[in-house]
């Protein structure tokens, strides 16, 4: 019942807020920002998340790698000492 509530006020305030004055300002806002920041070099906050991911996985992948290397590099070292 009290997320009904909840809802129901939730929408009323929507209603209110774009018929107000300050839904105009903000419509002109964007419509004035939004030229000026596409020609600005940025990202988007989705782009920035997936770059963000593709970037912790391939720090993973080096740490990886480079305990692979050591590994390697340590039996090659031992089987050079066997000689």
């Amino acid at each position: 019942m009290n997320q009904n509530l909840f809802d129901e006020i939730n929408e009323k305030l929507k209603s209110v807020m774009a018929q107000s004055p300050a839904a105009d300002l903000e419509r002109n806002l964007r419509a004035m920002l939004g030229p000026a920041f596409a020609r600005l070099d940025l990202v988007s906050r989705e782009e920035f998340d997936i770059q963000r991911e593709v970037l912790a996985r391939t720090r993973a992948r080096l740490a990886e790698l480079e305990k692979q290397v050591t590994a390697l590099e340590s039996a090659a070292g031992a089987s050079a000492d066997r000689r």
